[in-house]
């Protein structure tokens, strides 16, 4: 099979003025798992950028004192040094809901000002849907000298508290607010990206169109207008310089860009009619799924997006789908639970109906037995096809939220048995299946290189779910004795009232998981 028949319907039926290519060939990837390994990076190369490069950024939330390394810097620190070495630095922070509500405008604003003292400029942006928010997380770095040093990183880590744990699992000593269930240092697994070569052309050029968006930042907002008027917030936005060639090739790998962007007005020119190939390329991955699935997603909440993994289940009586979610939602409370239960609970009923003891959900927590909250939105699909980014499994990733993912094919082949895992022609592709083997690794506590056994996926799927049954017998028999290695349990979602489900499903729908389609893609059912 050709990388095309993977990628080419990801990009059908977009009507855009994006100049992306559908894809890049000659690309490398590498995953970087957990926080406190992308930070370490992070601070290497921009530490190495001189006068006139590029460090081009956007997040959801950033915190301007966010210890990157053991003793420093900071994100504002390391960001502001650039800038004032003549580093043309630009960003692109959410302006977010209020504190109050549990959001990040405040430390958003901190990080724009911290920046924009140094000599650079990051706008706090709201062109967005109503109730919706720019979710993607994403740093460019172009060398204008040395094109071959560019790299991206693209992912779910945003630049804030919380973020910097490591495979053990400890926590940040710098913790975010979250459920008491995860403690004072809640443990934190994630996965950035690092991209070099032709795709960084297309990564600067994603930020490039959001930059150049001639939309007011507080679209039909004056309260918002108004505050940032009154503290002297940067409202007009300056040129960037021109856009280098695109970095050399220099690896195996072929890379998709892959958004989503609502239906908005005004329009985005660059999404006229909003974008959704994220979900265009998930489905048709999931489509072609034929032995197994590996998920790790912060909600997979929508039984729209449960029900392309029911289809493939149904159609395929070998698949298996393994999920990993965090053990707890994020934030706690009589009404702020409800609603974070009751989607993920319809998405597992609707899979587990169709692929009943073939689709494994567990949790995971760390050798303290404190639960791990999983943040990370990657997808393996039969060691062929990887994908990573911001969005999670659900109906506001795919439609209503600006997001970012890259799906990852590999050209060379690993060779361990077995070659061709779905028996299609596709054979086992060398990132996917290190990807895969990676992160099981990591739940399972192997040593690196440790993972003979999970090769195949059906003795991976045993393995883990013997793992998993070991440390919860463990756990219920008072934890007596050695604890078993490894650090899934199955998943057991908290059970609702029936008044709270009645009233909390309403609110998922409307409120926590809306529907950014256009109406006819809302009626027809149609990504």
């Amino acid at each position: 099979m050709s990388v095309e028949d993977w990628l080419l319907t990801a990009w059908q039926r977009e009507n855009r003025a994006t100049s992306l290519p559908a894809w890049c060939v000659g690309s490398r990837a590498e995953a970087l798992i957990d926080g406190a390994g992308y930070f370490d990076r992070l601070v290497d190369e921009v530490g190495a950028l001189q006068r006139d490069d590029h460090l081009f950024f956007t997040d959801w939330r950033g915190d301007r004192d966010q210890l990157l390394r053991d003793g420093g810097p900071t994100v504002g620190q390391l960001f502001g040094a650039a800038a004032r070495r003549g580093v043309v630095v630009r960003g692109l922070m959410w302006r977010s809901h209020l504190d109050v509500l549990q959001f990040s405008q405040e430390e958003n604003r901190q990080v724009s000002e911290e920046i924009e003292s140094c000599g650079g400029q990051v706008l706090l942006d709201q062109r967005v849907r109503r109730g919706g928010s720019h979710h993607q997380k994403l740093v460019v770095l172009r060398h204008l000298d040395a094109p071959e040093r560019d790299v991206a990183f693209a992912g779910g880590i945003d630049l804030c508290h919380g973020r910097r744990d490591d495979s053990v699992h400890r926590g940040d000593r710098q913790a975010v607010a979250m459920s008491k269930q995860y403690g004072p240092h809640p443990p934190w697994h994630d996965v950035q990206v690092e991209h070099r070569g032709p795709v960084v052309g297309a990564l600067d050029t994603c930020f490039r169109e959001r930059w150049n968006d001639p939309t007011s930042l507080v679209v039909k907002r004056p309260v918002a207008w108004l505050s940032d008027k009154a503290r002297g917030a940067t409202l007009e936005v300056s040129p960037l310089p021109p856009q280098p060639p695109d970095p050399p090739e220099c690896g195996p790998h072929t890379v998709q860009v892959l958004r989503t962007y609502p239906k908005v007005r005004p329009a985005y020119p660059f999404a006229p009619g909003g974008e959704r190939s994220i979900a265009r390329g998930y489905a048709k991955a999931i489509r072609r799924a034929r032995r197994l699935i590996y998920l790790e997603d912060q909600y997979m909440w929508s039984t729209e997006i449960a029900r392309l993994f029911a289809r493939a289940l149904r159609d395929n009586p070998e698949l298996h789908l393994v999920v990993v979610v965090p053990r707890y939602p994020d934030i706690d409370g009589a009404l702020a639970l409800p609603p974070n239960l009751v989607g993920r609970q319809q998405a597992i009923a609707v899979c587990r109906k169709a692929g009943g003891e073939r689709v494994h959900v567990f949790d995971v927590e760390n050798p303290e037995g404190v639960p791990v909250y999983v943040h990370a939105k990657v997808c393996v699909v039969d060691d062929v096809w990887a994908c990573a980014g911001s969005d999670n499994f659900n109906r506001r990733s795919w439609t209503h939220d600006s997001e970012l993912s890259c799906a990852v094919l590999d050209d060379t082949r690993d060779l361990r048995e077995p070659r061709d895992v779905a028996g299609t022609g596709d054979g086992a592709r060398v990132y996917a299946r290190a990807l895969r083997l990676r992160l099981m690794g990591e739940h399972l506590d192997r040593p690196a290189g440790d993972a003979s056994d999970l090769v195949d996926p059906r003795k991976a799927v045993q393995a883990i779910e013997s793992s998993a049954h070991a440390l919860e017998a463990w756990h219920a028999c008072g934890r007596h004795g050695p604890r078993p290695s490894g650090r899934l349990r199955p998943h057991k979602p908290e059970r609702l009232h029936p008044f709270a489900r009645m009233w909390a499903l309403p609110v998922y729908r409307a409120v926590y998981d809306p529907d950014g389609r256009p109406r006819r893609d809302r009626v027809r059912r149609r990504w």
